[in-house]
């Protein structure tokens, strides 16, 4: 167990402080979507009393979900959210079990790294382009730009968990 007053500690709590902050942004945003969706089919179904729908339901919800789940990423890796095939590894000795763990918060940190780094030069492109969506002539990056938020401090967090896993590791104690 890690003591209250490690550098680890302090770090874990901040970066779970900011995980949950943008979870938390990430669920408002998919609550907001789901809100515009349903008045949006209301709309649609009352255009003979004037309503119509909201345009470019679609294009809002395409990127609300694409930044609410860079939202999520973060929080769900420091908490181990991902799921683990553990029917096999779990009853192992803590030494294999923290060895598999290594494994995979390595092998999802190195994803993590490749995808902020892909969405920045996507980032970049778009913004280069002024390419911009169809109804509403958005422009695609804020899509974009509000999702990097999500994919760096979801690099982070991996290089973070690797960092705890090999200090728990250190100190004899199982990875969970």
């Amino acid at each position: 167990m890690l003591t209250e007053n490690s550098l680890v500690a302090r770090v874990d709590r901040w970066l779970n402080l900011l995980a949950v902050g943008l979870a938390i942004f990430g669920g408002v945003i998919l609550a907001a979507i789901s809100l515009m969706t349903f008045i949006s089919i209301v709309g649609r179904e009352l255009i003979p009393f004037g309503l119509s729908p909201i345009p470019g339901d679609f294009e809002l919800v395409e990127v609300g979900c694409a930044v609410a789940v860079f939202s999520f990423l973060p929080y769900c890796h420091m908490h181990k959210g991902h799921m683990t095939v553990d029917l096999l590894i779990a009853p192992m000795s803590d030494r294999v079990f923290n060895f598999t763990t290594l494994l995979g918060d390595l092998a999802i940190c190195g994803f993590a790294i490749l995808i902020a780094a892909r969405l920045w030069l996507g980032l970049g492109e778009k913004m280069s382009y002024g390419e911009s969506t169809m109804i509403l002539a958005m422009p695609t990056w804020y899509g974009f730009a509000l999702s990097i938020v999500g994919a760096i401090l979801f690099a982070i967090v991996s290089v973070f968990m690797i960092w705890k896993d090999l200090a728990l590791m250190a100190k004899g104690g199982r990875v969970a």
